[in-house]
């Protein structure tokens, strides 16, 4: 089964390995969801002084 796929260096969509940049691509999917989250902490880590700088938290 193919996936859609996206180059890093010129933000285009393709479902080949190789873009017509001459760049590998990779998956746009997110990480399946699991209930034990290796890396939540620091996810929300990371996101906790943007979060708070838009006031949201």
């Amino acid at each position: 089964m193919k996936h859609i796929l996206l180059c890093q260096s010129c933000n285009t969509y393709t479902m080949k390995l190789i873009c017509t940049c001459g760049e590998k691509t990779s998956p746009v999917k997110p990480p399946k969801f699991s209930p034990e989250d290796k890396y939540g902490d620091y996810r929300r880590k990371v996101l906790k002084p943007q979060l708070s700088k838009e006031g949201i938290l």
